[in-house]
């Protein structure tokens, strides 16, 4: 694994249109499950999935503190200067099962679900995954590196803070929506009372698509990033899965419609398949990795080079 720890100044890369990527063969409203999956009542922790107000949590106050500081300093200047920033992917090259590895010292510090290294998530999501759609290996290998972005917390990549990299996603350029995480500490924000971003279209059309808007920046955005330049055949669902499985304001309570366009309809509902499995296969009961990895080293070998730039 080669990594480089070098920032550099990057041309912007603006509202571009992106290349067309191959659709999904089976429409997901008409997939059938094996239903094995079940949904837990209780996370790891024995309360109630993404709890973010009580204050009897353990992890209420890191959680709360993590939004706080997303919600001062994600701007629409911010996202533009970090897509910028990481566009070129100079940080180093490595494969995705050796991100897979690094990750494994890493803890989501915006997750009430759960406190266990980054690795075992993955796993548990893919696996989850792989029993219910056995046939759609590329979901499970969606499931396997929808996460990879969280690299950027390491040192080499920046070491940048878990408020720029983890938490729930949402546009900047336009109005905060009220049914976002902690809301009430926008009123920081320098956007929160600049006309130009604070209206419900803000620099954005209807049904313009969400490929034209900024999302605030963190893992997803950069691991679509990473897949896209690097060539991946990932279908366009998984990197639509990718790029806004965090985006919950949008798959959990309908906001931001307004800016979708017909092919993101579409791979919304394969979003929405994928995100039962992401929210709650976390548990403390680990998955044998030995076991698994050549079925998941494989999908990467048909799915993505042996080497890509991060």
């Amino acid at each position: 694994m080669t990594i480089q720890s070098v920032l550099v100044e990057q041309p912007t890369l603006g509202f571009e249109a992106e290349k067309k990527i191959k659709l999904v063969d089976i429409e997901a409203d008409k997939l059938v499950s094996n239903g094995e999956f079940t949904v837990p009542e209780e996370n790891a922790f024995g309360r109630s999935f993404r709890d973010y107000e009580n204050e009897n949590n353990a992890r209420h106050r890191v959680v709360e503190e993590l939004y706080r500081q997303q919600h001062i300093h994600q701007t629409f200047e911010f996202v533009k200067k970090m897509r910028e920033e990481y566009g070129k992917l100079e940080k180093g090259e490595m494969s995705i099962w050796e991100c897979c590895e690094v990750l494994n010292n890493i803890v989501d510090d915006s997750d009430p679900d759960l406190d266990e290294p980054q690795i075992m998530h993955l796993l548990q999501t893919a696996e989850a995954i792989r029993k219910d759609y056995p046939n759609e290996d590329w979901l499970h290998l969606t499931a396997l590196i929808h996460d990879l972005g969280k690299i950027l917390i390491h040192p080499n990549f920046g070491g940048l803070p878990q408020w720029a990299v983890v938490g729930d996603t949402y546009p900047v350029g336009c109005g905060f929506s009220e049914t976002i995480v902690h809301h009430k500490h926008f009123k920081e924000n320098p956007d929160y009372k600049n006309p130009e971003y604070n209206t419900k279209f803000g620099v954005y059309s209807e049904g313009c698509g969400l490929n034209n808007v900024m999302m605030t920046w963190g893992h997803d955005d950069y691991m679509y990033l990473v897949a896209k330049e690097n060539g991946t055949t990932l279908p366009s669902a998984g990197l639509f899965i990718i790029r806004y499985h965090s985006f919950y304001p949008l798959h959990k309570c309908d906001a931001y419609k307004y800016l979708m366009n017909e092919e993101d309809r579409e791979n919304l509902k394969w979003l929405n398949i994928f995100n039962k499995y992401d929210l709650y296969s976390k548990s403390k009961v680990p998955i044998k990795v030995e076991e698994v990895k050549p079925y998941y080293e494989s999908l990467i070998k048909k799915y993505f080079p042996a080497k890509l730039k991060w």
